[in-house]
């Protein structure tokens, strides 16, 4: 049996991203101006899905308004909610049993961002030899990740959650792969962790100590977990380096005296006014306003913003900014509708702010 149908991972609360993912579902956070999820979801039907089941948190609505019923990637995309409470991600997939009843599966953390491609790790798996796989990458910090374990003869052994001192330098990804029934029968049998959670690792450890046939794949290319705001940014970076130069076009009022270089996509509606620069790569949504600016290299502008006389690169902007002050602005995140402004009482010494729960600013 192929793999066909697909898990993915719609819900959390991503606090180690707040404050944006306070007012936004983290997994439609733009990168190269395109929600997070969608990339994820492009990677699944690339490898032959045709079925995908994103769960969300209770009482979500914006997240099923942004992707719809899959009918634009021509599958068939159902939501469930993510009953219980945060009880980890193990406990996500079990949710989802009635979904995929005795069919094998595919299950991807939404999260996870990759500039290869998983066709082969799927295709190897249909030949009907594992009973699971899993995606295994090379990393600087695994002790942030599952660990895999392996004998002298480059077999998996085992796996090891977040282990304070790892005995290798590979991760296990986002991305699994699971034959009928296995998993459910084997969710049965694990407990929650220390961390009061159901642990993806408990469930890959238990198959391998009950002689299931686990195997892995080295993802090619690139593949980062963007747990955090720098592996937000890097993801935006590459993705936007690795774009073909067909995916960028200029659809915009362009004032002379305009410096455009590199890749650049501008949106329908927006014009760039005298004195701005863009070095690509760099994508600008639609009916934006640029003056006097200096935009990129590695930005992401979101529709509706409003930018005069700063200096703007590395960054992921959402929609509907305001900034018009001659400053620098590099390696940030800024959520929409925020605004960067001159003060207005100009006998005050000081900057005046309205800064929400667990912001950064460094000045």
């Amino acid at each position: 049996m192929k793999v066909k149908k697909a898990i993915l991972t719609g819900g959390g609360r991503a606090t180690r991203l707040h404050p944006i993912t306070a007012t936004i579902n983290k997994h439609l956070l733009p990168l190269a101006n395109k929600p997070m999820i969608f990339h994820a979801i492009e990677k699944a039907v690339e490898a032959g899905i045709t079925d995908i089941f994103i769960n969300t948190n209770p009482g979500e609505t914006e997240l099923q308004k942004y992707i719809g019923d899959g009918g634009h990637w021509g599958v068939t995309i159902t939501y469930f909610e993510q009953t219980g409470g945060p009880q980890g991600i193990a406990h996500v997939v079990n949710v989802a049993k009635d979904f995929i009843g005795d069919d094998p599966f595919m299950f991807y953390l939404s999260d996870n961002i990759l500039l290869g491609s998983i066709k082969d790790m799927v295709a190897e798996f249909n030949q009907g030899e594992h009973d699971c796989m899993l995606a295994l990458s090379e990393v600087k910090d695994p002790q942030r990740f599952g660990v895999p374990i392996f004998d002298e003869h480059k077999r998996l052994v085992d796996v090891h959650e977040k282990p304070a001192e790892p005995q290798n330098n590979f991760a296990v990804t986002g991305i699994y792969l699971y034959g009928p029934r296995v998993f459910f029968d084997t969710f049965k049998h694990i407990k929650k962790s220390d961390r009061g959670e159901y642990e993806i690792s408990s469930i890959h450890s238990h198959f391998l100590q009950h002689n299931k046939k686990v195997g892995y794949k080295e993802i090619t290319g690139w593949w980062k977990d963007t747990g955090k705001t720098n592996d937000l940014l890097i993801a935006n970076t590459l993705l936007l380096e690795n774009m073909s130069e067909d995916e960028f076009s200029v659809n915009a009022e362009v004032e002379e005296g305009v410096e455009i270089s590199g890749n650049v996509h501008i949106g329908s509606g927006s014009r760039i006014g005298k004195n701005t620069t863009i070095k690509g790569p760099v994508i600008i949504g639609e009916n934006c306003m640029l003056d006097d600016c200096t935009i990129g290299p590695n930005v992401t502008l979101g529709a509706g913003s409003d930018i005069a006389y700063a200096t703007i690169e590395n960054s992921v902007l959402l929609h509907n900014i305001t900034i018009r002050v001659p400053k620098k602005i590099t390696q940030s995140i800024i959520g929409k509708n925020a605004q960067i402004i001159p003060r207005v009482d100009t006998h005050c010494d000081g900057h005046a702010m309205i800064i929400g729960d667990k912001t950064i600013i460094e000045m």
